[in-house]
């Protein structure tokens, strides 16, 4: 049994999965609710499956790129789990799980999957995937123009998905390119991969383990009276 936590978007999501199949999914798209709903979230899908904490074999935890507050939370939340029940931590590249949820909603449709995480301004987090999965383009933080993934589009279609791709549609206008509007990041879609690392043993130091930020963070001004 393995609990997996996603948290690097607006998104606060907690799905456990038993093997391969997410046998109960809780998740909320409400605003910085990650801090208030992430373990109350945990708490009531423990409670409808008729699980104990004990039961667990695993924390898996959605390890960004993405928002640095959430992903803060997320893997804080996974750590506090994985230390007090002595079980491994699993870690699950964000890009990576929204590609495969992609992927099957389009079950054997030809295409590329580009997932996009709003990193604000004209800047996104995004990759590059295949049907099967498989990273073809790195991980980076960039500004799209109108000559971004020509490369690929000129070849096949690409689908581009997430909460940075709304923002690029102007941009992005080859005859290839492809938007889904209704597509957010779940912990359900971290299940396979959760389980293949669990499975292979590729565990992670939750004394040391960080989330993959990609950026460094920068702190905005205070807004607080007598803080600036």
């Amino acid at each position: 049994m393995i609990l997996c936590i996603e948290t690097a978007t607006s998104v606060c999501s907690v799905a456990i999965a038993e093997n391969q199949q997410a046998v109960l999914v809780k998740e909320t798209s409400s605003k910085n609710a990650h801090s208030g709903m992430l373990t109350v979230l945990i708490e009531e899908s423990m409670k409808e499956a008729g699980m104990k904490f004990s039961e667990l074999n695993a924390v898996a935890v959605s390890k960004g790129p993405g928002s640095y507050t959430g992903l803060r939370i997320g893997v804080s939340v996974a750590k506090g789990l994985c230390y007090s029940l002595d079980i491994p931590l699993l870690s699950v590249d964000t890009l990576q799980a929204m590609a495969f949820g992609m992927a099957k909603n389009y079950p054997g449709v030809p295409a590329l999957y580009c997932p996009m995480i709003d990193a604000r301004r004209m800047e996104v987090y995004c990759s590059l995937f295949d049907q099967e999965n498989r990273q073809i383009r790195e991980t980076k933080a960039e500004i799209i123009d109108k000559d971004s993934f020509s490369e690929y589009l000129n070849r096949e279609s690409v689908w581009f998905f997430g909460d940075g791709a709304d923002k690029c549609k102007n941009m992005i206008t080859h005859s290839n390119a492809k938007f889904e509007d209704d597509f957010n990041p779940s912990a359900k879609y971290m299940v396979s991969m959760a389980w293949d690392k669990f499975q292979n043993k590729q565990v992670e130091d939750a004394a040391y383990f960080e989330p993959f930020y990609l950026k460094d963070f920068i702190p905005g001004i205070p807004k607080v009276k007598g803080l600036q």
